[in-house]
């Protein structure tokens, strides 16, 4: 599946050894930078469980995290993220099936996409993610405003994050589920 020569190897490669770009649509592995700010994209993946899949442009590709119950705007809701692998940057406007049989089978839509802002101390992202604590800010149509992830070593695991949304004027003081918002739809106020 891998091809020996990738432009994204080796940091890509997880990627690519999970993929068969004969058999699905899906972008193939390449390392890119965005022309302006970096980029986050939020899809709904309604695979063997439906989840929302949380990416954030660093170094050329998206970090990514499977968000079972999606991203909230409420701050009292803590939302598990599990760190998968990293996407190549074309990933945030994949839409499509993947098919039976494939890695991920099922729908990606995008949910929600935009810009980013790693707060001062969080500039270099891939280190943040390393240490185990990023702070940015979101600039989509539905997710806006303050949001952590933080690393919990739940049951002694390193892909065990928590996102959460920081109490600004764009959080939430209610029940808030990403599902109850269609893809491609404006949250309503």
């Amino acid at each position: 599946m891998k091809k020996e020569n990738s432009p994204g190897a080796p940091v890509l490669e997880k990627y690519s050894q999970k993929r068969d770009p004969a058999t699905t649509p899906e972008p193939e592995a390449a390392v890119k930078h965005s022309a302006g700010e970096p980029i986050f994209v939020v899809q709904r993946h309604d695979a063997s469980r439906l989840h929302f899949d949380f990416r954030l442009e660093a170094d050329g590709v998206l970090k990514s995290w499977a968000v079972p119950k999606g991203p909230s705007l409420n701050p009292g809701e803590k939302r598990l993220a599990v760190q998968v692998e990293d996407h190549p940057l074309d990933y945030a406007g994949f839409e499509g099936t993947i098919p039976e049989g494939n890695y991920g089978a099922g729908t990606v839509e995008v949910w929600d996409s935009g810009t980013y802002t790693p707060l001062e101390k969080h500039r270099n992202v891939t280190r943040a993610i390393e240490e185990g604590l990023l702070e940015f800010s979101l600039h989509g149509r539905k997710l806006k405003g303050r949001f952590t992830l933080v690393r919990t070593r739940m049951s002694g695991q390193d892909k065990n994050w928590l996102l959460l949304k920081n109490d600004d004027q764009y959080a939430v003081h209610r029940d808030w589920e990403a599902d109850d918002f269609p893809s491609h739809e404006k949250m309503q106020d």
